[in-house]
């Protein structure tokens, strides 16, 4: 990996998935500085993982200590806070040092304006799957960003799931996708199963069949290599059950719905870069 020295301002539950997936991918944890709101989870983040924590409750040069040394800093801080995050270390930085974010909307040339002109700036957007390893991630560099500095963090994303480089005028829209898409799943086995206990089954059985049914539909899409659409052919007999519930979906217009959902999310996504 080429990252020798890396700092995570910001450790809620994305940053905290990176780094577990920069540990479990073999990264030396002493080479890992993190921030953290409170002393508390500063010191459960060092006994966990071995790592060099600092607590802005404790000084607010926690994240100028964090970034000292750094030849990347992974930004996880909310999007609201982002520049803000930035000016404040812009002067603690290593020259030619990487800024990867992961806040939605805000642009690459935004962060650029408040860094040094040799600091290259990369957006990121991950999902939470993050946590259990399989995210999948988008990558977009800034216009100061070399391959170079895109293949560091395709590599460092790549120990939390996939990635995809793009280019920025897409990672917003692949944030409606893949960024919210986790959120559209769990939306579905929440109504899946509602559906299952109107028939009548107890909480435990309706979670256990959508949730399994769910995992293992996902498993069967990943490692059969057919598409969505051969997969539900296979499970759609002619004049059948599953053919009759399919045609009653159809008829709300699914593809629709989900086209208007995620050109919503682009909306709001564009509200948080013009800072609405």
């Amino acid at each position: 990996m080429n990252i020798s020295r890396i700092a995570i301002l910001g450790t809620g539950s994305m940053g905290g998935a990176i780094l577990a997936g920069l540990i479990k991918s073999g990264f030396e944890p002493s080479n890992i500085s993190v921030t953290t709101n409170s002393d508390a989870s500063a010191t459960a983040l060092a006994e966990q993982f071995g790592v060099l924590t600092f607590a802005l409750e404790n000084g607010e040069d926690a994240n100028q200590m964090a970034v000292a040394g750094a030849d990347v800093i992974l930004v996880g801080v909310k999007p609201a806070y982002v520049t803000e995050v930035l000016a404040d270390v812009a002067d603690s930085l290593n020259d030619d040092a990487l800024v990867v974010s992961v806040a939605a909307g805000i642009t690459t040339a935004a962060m650029q304006a408040v860094l040094p002109a040799d600091v290259a700036v990369v957006r990121a957007m991950p999902n939470t799957p993050a946590i259990v390893g399989l995210a999948v991630t988008g990558v977009a560099p800034g216009s100061r960003a070399s391959a170079e500095n895109v293949e560091t963090a395709k590599q460092l994303f790549e120990t939390v799931g996939k990635v995809i480089v793009l280019g920025e005028d897409k990672i917003d829209e692949l944030g409606t996708i893949s960024g919210s898409g986790p959120a559209y799943v769990f939306y579905l086995v929440e109504k899946l199963t509602e559906a299952a206990k109107a028939h009548g089954f107890s909480d435990a059985d309706a979670a256990l069949m959508v949730n399994e049914t769910f995992l293992g539909a996902a498993k069967l899409l990943v490692e059969s290599g057919k598409s969505p659409q051969e997969l539900r052919k296979q499970v759609t007999s002619p004049n059948g059950t599953t053919e009759r519930a399919i045609a009653r979906f159809d008829q709300t217009d699914l593809t629709a719905m989900f086209v208007e959902g995620t050109q919503a999310a682009l909306a709001r996504s564009r509200e948080l870069a013009s800072g609405k």
